[in-house]
């Protein structure tokens, strides 16, 4: 079923090229949940499979997601920027975070919206949901959303590039801080011209490599919710959940993302090999956002539907506003 969803999501995007293809597959993903006659398999027979495809495929995507960034790319955008970067995502992440929670969402959705606008969209809220332990209808609902304000980007952020007084390398580096997927910035900086497109993917990939401090941070979280007395069944040791398990500091596929950046670093990987790569990373980012896109439960959503609606739009007044302040300031 992941790989069908993947085949019509790529022939979706190569008709309309426009509507970039992770987007397409997390589209497909809520309507095969709710078409009769599929959504009795998708939510039946074909469950583990689309879950197992949501959770594991997306851990390898992530990790081949490390070979677009080399740290030459982040260096190259200059200390201005990346200092701009890392306040807009901050900012973003936490007035979403504490907006969530003051709006009474539920579960781990106030973390993953955040995760999902603040970093890398869907992939972020896969990567942090693989350590907070989320529920996957929580997942599903944050994937959906953040998935809807970028595909809403794609059309909205062109009309105010000349009355935002942005010239092209400005309003890419906008894009690029501001807009979640990096499909999403592609197509949404390729209506600027190749030299906004260049500063929109570096400046998208310089938040990409914020991935791996958030997950390991919210990892650390984990662990310290969890932690219970010494004098428990766990002894001296005292770090253990309640169910046994110690949750890792850093994960298996952060750690894989990372040396796949110090791999690309190096420029020993020919660009064959990369290409290769890039397509491979988007077919499973698909695959896994196909099987996102199925747990989502529409009835469900409509129930927080307002508070979560006004949570995204609110998130996304805040990274376009500080993203847009902060290339001003780097002019």
């Amino acid at each position: 079923m992941a790989a069908a969803g993947v085949a019509l999501a790529w022939g979706t995007h190569r008709l309309v090229p426009a509507v970039p293809m992770l987007t397409a597959a997390v589209v497909l993903g809520i309507a095969a949940a709710h078409l009769p006659g599929v959504r009795a398999r998708v939510r039946g027979a074909g469950k583990p499979g689309l879950t197992l495809a949501g959770k594991r495929l997306m851990r390898v995507g992530i990790v081949l997601l490390g070979l677009k960034l080399s740290l030459d790319d982040v260096l190259g955008l200059g200390w201005a920027t990346v200092a701009m970067v890392a306040a807009v995502v901050a900012a973003t992440f936490f007035g979403t975070l504490w907006l969530g929670r003051r709006l009474g969402l539920r579960g781990d959705q106030p973390l993953l919206i955040a995760t999902g606008y603040s970093i890398c969209g869907a992939s972020a809220i896969g990567a942090v949901s693989e350590v907070s332990g989320s529920d996957e209808e929580d997942v599903a609902t944050s994937v959906a959303l953040v998935t809807l304000c970028g595909t809403l980007a794609i059309a909205v952020l062109p009309l105010l590039h000349h009355p935002l007084g942005l010239g092209d390398a400005e309003f890419g580096r906008w894009v690029g801080a501001s807009v979640h997927d990096v499909g999403q910035v592609v197509a949404t900086a390729q209506t600027a011209g190749p030299a906004a497109l260049g500063e929109a993917v570096l400046v998208k990939l310089m938040r990409v490599a914020l991935l791996a401090p958030l997950v390991a941070a919210v990892a650390v979280s984990v662990r310290q919710r969890r932690r219970i007395p010494a004098s428990g069944a766990t002894g001296a040791t005292g770090a253990t959940d309640v169910t046994g398990k110690r949750p890792a500091l850093v994960p298996l596929f952060v750690l894989g993302f990372l040396a796949m950046v110090a791999v690309r670093t190096t420029g020993w990987l020919p660009g064959g090999a990369l290409d290769a790569a890039a397509h491979a990373q988007e077919l499973l980012l698909a695959a896994a956002l196909f099987g996102l896109g199925s747990a989502v439960h529409l009835p469900s959503l409509v129930r927080t539907g307002g508070r979560v609606a006004a949570l995204g739009l609110c998130s996304w007044v805040v990274v376009a506003g500080a993203s847009y302040g902060g290339v001003l300031l780097t002019m």
